[in-house]
């Protein structure tokens, strides 16, 4: 397995992925997120895929196959009145294929991710969960992740 930066060649993979996490949240909330559909389109791939400040990391086999992803963003806070100056790197969504589930990418890809924060100066790394992943609730509690803040909701 080898991780690396996206290319275009990625997209069709990325794109089975991200059906498979969106089908995870549509199920757990079709309140919120509309059933059948995904986060991005390949148009958008290739946008994201292009700009340096929201990479997106791969697994892949050596077939060349897309087995996980971690679509992340740099953020930075300078300057600001009341919080600290400090460069960040947000995970904003990170999936392993789940036909591959099990095999540790999920970890390996993390620890890549960790490490592209580091080499870059950042502060920590940041992700939001939907609480009804209970697994990756789980995953990320394991890598060392603890809550940073919460949102919270009362449906009316």
């Amino acid at each position: 397995m080898i991780i690396r930066r996206a290319q275009n060649n990625d997209i069709e993979g990325i794109g089975k992925l991200l059906l498979q996490v969106h089908r995870v949240h549509s199920s757990g909330r079709p309140d919120i997120f509309r059933v059948g559909s995904r986060k991005y389109n390949d148009s958008e791939l290739e946008l994201i895929i292009k700009n340096d400040k929201t990479p997106i990391f791969v697994a892949v086999n050596y077939e060349d196959t897309v087995l996980g992803y971690a679509f992340c963003v740099y953020e930075e806070i300078r300057d600001d009145k009341s919080l600290m100056d400090r460069k960040s790197l947000y995970i904003d969504d990170l999936c392993v294929d789940e036909n591959q589930r099990g095999k540790h990418i999920g970890t390996h890809i993390y620890e890549y991710v960790l490490e592209e924060a580091r080499k870059n100066g950042c502060y920590h790394i940041t992700l939001n969960v939907w609480t009804l992943n209970q697994s990756a609730m789980k995953f990320y509690e394991k890598c060392g992740m603890e809550p940073l803040k919460i949102t919270m909701e009362k449906r009316i």
